[in-house]
């Protein structure tokens, strides 16, 4: 991805000692001190994919996950979006429903954005039984009918999607 010109400043008061924690730090890491505190304070769009992945783990309520990643996604630019999801994170969920929520909600945010959904989404097999999102069986058919394609395709079959609140 194209870095965008560095224009602009941001000074900060440290102490002595944590000027040299910084550098100290930076040296570890293999960069310079902007460079460091950048990714800390900004993280890489990657970065906060797979952070926010990682917390759709069981034991957690992972729908309150869901809607962070939710939220994430839709906010991203297209090429942020690109770079966010190009790689599938090393913590990924081991509940197939899970899995598959994630998968159609970046298969959706990458459609909304015209962008090719990113080729490790393939790894995930669609789910065998449909999943509704509601126990109403009264909503049944307004969820089969609008559910949106890529959770369709995984048998999940949700009002909601990513961009959207409920």
């Amino acid at each position: 991805m194209a870095r965008s010109p560095k224009t602009a400043q941001l000074q900060i008061r440290v102490s002595p000692a944590q000027k040299a924690a910084i550098a100290r730090l930076a040296r570890q890491a293999g960069q310079d001190m902007s460079s460091f505190v950048l990714a800390r304070v900004l993280p890489p769009a990657g970065a906060q994919f797979a952070h926010r992945v990682a917390e759709c783990v069981p034991g957690k309520d992972v729908r309150f996950a869901l809607a962070a990643l939710n939220m994430f996604l839709a906010s991203q630019p297209a090429a942020a979006l690109a770079e966010a999801v190009a790689q599938r994170p090393d913590r990924w969920p081991a509940d197939p429903v899970t899995a598959n929520r994630i998968a159609a909600m970046v298969e959706l945010a990458c459609a909304r954005h015209g962008l090719r959904p990113p080729a490790w989404l393939a790894d995930i097999e669609p789910l065998e039984t449909p999943v509704f999102d509601s126990a109403l069986k009264g909503l049944r058919l307004h969820l089969l009918s609008h559910a949106p394609p890529p959770f369709r395709r995984r048998n999940l079959f949700v009002d909601a999607s990513v961009g959207d609140q409920v």
